[in-house]
């Protein structure tokens, strides 16, 4: 005979299942509405790696509870450590402690790999509930996503080793790299990773995506896929096999030269130029990467980073060097020198991309001052000596997961036309609902200056976004305004998801 109490606990059991299907089916809706401004927008960047298997089944749980209101986040038992879930794929452990911070400090973010989750923890049970409670009450934004909050099982989040003691340091680095658009090699990593700390040993292996781990490892024979650089005379790849290329990344950092150890070479060397200078020992294969067409151009530029001067110390910072930049390039980095007032370094995709901004950007006003572009000595950006800028931003930002960046794959890219600045804007990615005074008005609240012509083209009829032209009295208008208005965040009444406004320079002289 089954009992009153018994009967209940199967009710709720079911109503449960009942409140999980439906905050499922509302999360696919949620799902299928950022897909359809995705593609509406072209900005998609690959999900980041990461996470811990005791956790995941723990997320699981979470799930099933419901945690698009207040109720159900009290059914389990106040922790210090927040479940996040509804996370966008672009999303990196950065955003969420800038979104979150502002409700106390967090120790430690674990993200977890293609489940759009991550869990947070906060250092009291304080900080965790107003957390909680004001995603219950309002919506919360991460990286421009509306994300849903409840407590986690867990009291605390497992770290990969113990953290707590300084002196356990794990000196094993695993890269998950997604999505690549070139071969990953040693080479590459190797110029990645060793201006932070020396490496010995790299192995790459294919496991969902491509993976790599500098460490001790068993390295049988230097080639693109392992490499032991304390034992640089270990058997290479036969000669012949395949045709002999050049790496994006340059010479290897084992390249001999009649003393010992060559210096590390620019990125992209001219054609022709020898990877090995010691003749007595075997050249192996190396990778190819296809270079960026286009007519009548020559590279002049030996690094990836560009040197821009001449900046407004108040009205510039990172994000609005970004979206002046990113028009000819991806930013990777963007650092201004705390020695050099008005400078800063940007790291852009490759060396390509800086001879483009060199060629656009150099020599233009912005905010009555002059800019000057030129290639910096540094190969890399390095998050040192980071400060805080005039406007309160911090002096160092990294781009490199942002979906802003427009040439993140080879159809991205295609689709953008480089031009030099001119008077008249192309804006897309606006809801229909925006009008031309609400786009004045957007202008007169950041302080720049308003466009003088509109004009909006016309749109399919089941298209859920608009473009068109904006004309202003000059060039210098239409660059300061693309500078602070590109990537602007629009809310609309009852929306899920903002639409990231976006600007470019028109083919268009005049309207």
């Amino acid at each position: 005979m089954t009992s009153h109490a018994e009967e209940n606990e199967d009710g709720e059991y079911e109503r449960a299942v009942k409140r999980f299907k439906k905050n499922q089916e509302e999360e696919e809706e949620e799902d299928g509405e950022q897909r359809t401004e995705d593609e509406d927008g072209g900005d998609a960047a690959p999900a980041p790696g990461g996470g811990d298997r005791d956790h995941l089944s723990g997320a699981r749980k979470h799930a099933s509870a419901g945690k698009e209101n207040g109720d159900d986040a009290h059914r389990i038992a106040p922790s210090p450590v927040v479940h996040v879930r509804g996370l966008c794929e672009s999303v990196v452990e950065a955003d969420l402690v800038e979104a979150l911070e502002k409700f106390g400090t967090i120790c430690y973010v674990m993200m977890m790999p293609f489940k759009r989750q991550a869990l947070v923890e906060f250092d009291g049970l304080e900080s965790a509930d107003k957390c909680v409670t004001c995603g219950a009450n309002e919506a919360v934004y991460i990286a421009g996503q509306q994300a849903f909050f409840n407590y986690s099982t867990s009291k605390r989040i497992t770290r990969p080793t113990n953290s707590d003691d300084p002196s356990s340091g794990n000196k094993v680095l695993l890269l998950s790299i997604q999505n690549p658009l070139y071969p990953i090699t040693t080479d590459v990593l190797y110029t990645v990773c060793n201006p932070i700390g020396n490496v010995l040993r790299i192995v790459i292996f294919k496991r969902n995506g491509i993976q790599a781990m500098p460490t001790r490892l068993n390295v049988i024979r230097n080639d693109n896929d392992s490499w032991d650089y304390t034992k640089p005379y270990l058997v290479r790849r036969e000669q012949g096999k395949g045709r002999q290329r050049q790496a994006i990344l340059g010479e290897h950092p084992s390249s001999f030269s009649d003393n010992g150890y060559g210096s590390h070479c620019p990125l992209l060397p001219l054609p022709g130029k020898s990877r090995y200078k010691r003749s007595s020992h075997e050249v192996p294969e190396v990778v190819a990467y296809p270079l960026p067409q286009a007519s009548s151009y020559i590279s002049h530029s030996s690094s990836s980073v560009a040197m821009v001067s001449g900046l407004h110390p108040s009205k510039m910072n990172c994000t609005r060097v970004f979206n002046l930049f990113c028009l000819y390039g991806n930013i990777e980095k963007v650092k201004f020198m705390k020695s050099v007032p008005g400078t800063a370094l940007v790291e852009m995709g490759d060396e390509y991309a800086v001879d483009r901004a060199i060629t656009h950007l150099n020599s233009i006003k912005v905010f009555s001052k002059r800019l000057s572009v030129c290639v910096s000595k540094q190969h890399a950006v390095i998050p040192s000596q980071v400060f805080e800028l005039e406007d309160g931003t911090s002096s160092y930002k990294d781009f490199a997961m942002t979906r802003n960046n427009r040439f993140t794959s080879a159809g991205q890219a295609s689709k953008n036309i480089i031009q030099p600045p001119s008077c008249v804007l192309h804006f897309y990615n606006v809801p229909p609902c925006v009008t031309e005074e609400e786009l004045q008005r957007l202008c007169t609240e950041h302080d720049v200056p308003g466009f003088i012509k509109y004009k909006v083209f016309d749109a399919k009829p089941c298209s859920k976004t608009i473009s068109g032209l904006l004309e202003f009295d000059s060039k210098t208008h239409a660059v300061e305004v693309l500078t602070v208005l590109n990537h602007y965040q629009i809310r609309i009444p009852n929306g899920s998801n903002p639409y990231t406004l976006k600007l470019c320079f028109s083919t268009s002289s005049h309207l």
